[in-house]
């Protein structure tokens, strides 16, 4: 039988723990006990975990071998910021398709609204993609970094950096992706409902950005980033 996966709170040596609610979880609704064990992740290593001791507050386990994983993908994405129940979802689901960063992004056509509440958001936003991470069985959470401005989101960004325009008209993802050399990270940028601005355009050009189509329909935000991811993801995989 697969044993459930956890991220550790806590650990120490051979030692680690879940701590707050999701020791609760574990304790109350999944009636953890003494002796049973689960696959902690930690620190980038999954290892097999006993658990040793149970409380409503802490779940502790003593470490044992470590479990083969599936090797995370060099997958960032900037995402500029939209409705927050849509954006909770796409977390979900690209913490599931394997990236390794997550950085929203408050773009010239961002809602001033969801702009404004975005950085209160954030630990919710890291608690969706630590969930994710555990229910896909991963040994990691993404990152998911505080909201930042379009330029300093894109700064610094290493790899083949694209970013979906509905204004290219010659170069699809897929294509672009052909640049990519072997072993190398990708990063994706997507805009805001209204698209980039021209000038926002013109400076991620500047900066080493490529533009890309991600194809001929028109997607909402959370559909396209979640496409484009599945589209990148496999070709990251087929390194491996």
């Amino acid at each position: 039988m697969t044993r459930r996966r956890w991220i550790a709170d806590e650990v120490c040596g051979d030692r680690a723990a879940l701590v707050g609610e999701h020791a609760a979880h574990l304790a109350r609704v999944l009636r953890a006990r003494v002796g049973q064990e689960f696959d902690i992740a930690a620190a980038g290593r999954v290892r097999r975990g006993r658990v040793a001791a149970v409380s409503l507050e802490r779940v502790e386990f003593e470490l044992g071998g470590e479990v083969c994983i599936a090797v995370g993908l060099p997958l960032t994405l900037l995402l500029s910021i939209f409705k927050f129940d849509r954006l909770e979802w796409a977390i979900e689901k690209l913490t599931e398709l394997g990236a390794a960063r997550l950085v929203p992004v408050i773009a010239g056509r961002t809602d001033a609204h969801l702009a404004q509440a975005a950085g209160k958001r954030v630990e919710r936003w890291r608690r969706i993609a630590s969930e994710a991470a555990e229910q896909s069985r991963r040994a990691n959470a993404p990152e998911v970094a505080a909201p930042a401005k379009l330029r300093e989101a894109a700064a610094g960004v290493q790899g083949l950096r694209i970013f979906l325009d509905e204004s290219e008209e010659r170069i699809t993802l897929k294509q672009a992706l052909r640049e990519r050399a072997p072993g190398q990270a990708v990063a994706l940028a997507f805009g805001p409902e209204g698209g980039w601005t021209e000038e926002e355009a013109q400076g991620l050009r500047a900066a080493g950005w490529k533009a890309a189509l991600l194809g001929g329909r028109i997607l909402r935000a959370e559909t396209a980033a979640i496409a484009a991811a599945a589209l990148v993801a496999a070709e990251l995989e087929a390194d491996s």
